[in-house]
């Protein structure tokens, strides 16, 4: 026992070393700048960039259409129409036969037809016709965002028809098929059966 206390000082005395090195580490540490307000920066309170946005282009982004095609709009399109819409607005981007403009995806295409191997092979090019799972999305998705210079400017009958020509060009619908809310509504996608709805709410429930 006593050949073991000093011993027992030397760590103790070094592990007090330590502690006074840390401490010391800390007390020269710089303190963060300090950011000075924008008018001694030479900046202006506001930069007065944008506009205030009208009724009218609020009222064509606010909106959505969920799966079951709740908030779909009145109005009704056939693919026939809709060939003429693709060929105006979208073919400059996604090619005349939607096969895709780089860097604008395909739209158009239903292979691989059987199964669901995406995950396995990230090479495969996915589609309207192979992956998207609801149709009533897709409306609302071009609805939002297309075409890309100047989203939102589709009228509802425009867009019901466009929707019908994609979804005839992937061998969904019939070519010449007519879509309205209802019937919209009523299209099952190839892959609608790889998705599962999202029900989590946050919190601990999230899995």
């Amino acid at each position: 026992m006593p050949t073991r206390a000093p011993r027992a000082r030397w760590l103790t005395l070094a592990a007090l070393v330590c502690v006074a090195a840390a401490a010391g580490c800390r007390m020269e540490e710089q303190p963060a700048p300090i950011v000075p307000p924008r008018a001694e920066a030479g900046l202006p309170e506001r930069f007065e960039l944008g506009r205030v946005a009208t009724a009218d282009q609020i009222a064509a982004l606010d909106h959505d259409v969920n799966g079951s095609g709740v908030g779909l709009p009145p109005g009704a399109g056939d693919a026939t129409r809709g060939a003429i819409v693709y060929r105006e607005q979208c073919a400059v981007c996604h090619g005349a036969r939607g096969e895709g403009l780089s860097p604008n995806p395909p739209l158009v295409g239903r292979e691989p037809r059987e199964g669901f191997p995406f995950a396995d092979d990230l090479t495969l090019v996915r589609t309207v016709g192979n992956y998207w799972p609801y149709a009533t999305t897709l409306f609302d998705y071009v609805r939002r965002t297309m075409p890309l210079t100047a989203p939102g400017s589709l009228s509802n009958e425009e867009l019901y028809s466009v929707t019908a020509f994609l979804l005839a060009a992937n061998e969904i619908l019939p070519a010449g098929s007519v879509l309205d809310a209802s019937s919209l509504s009523a299209v099952r996608m190839p892959a609608r059966e790889r998705f599962v709805s999202d029900d989590r709410r946050g919190g601990p429930v999230v899995r």
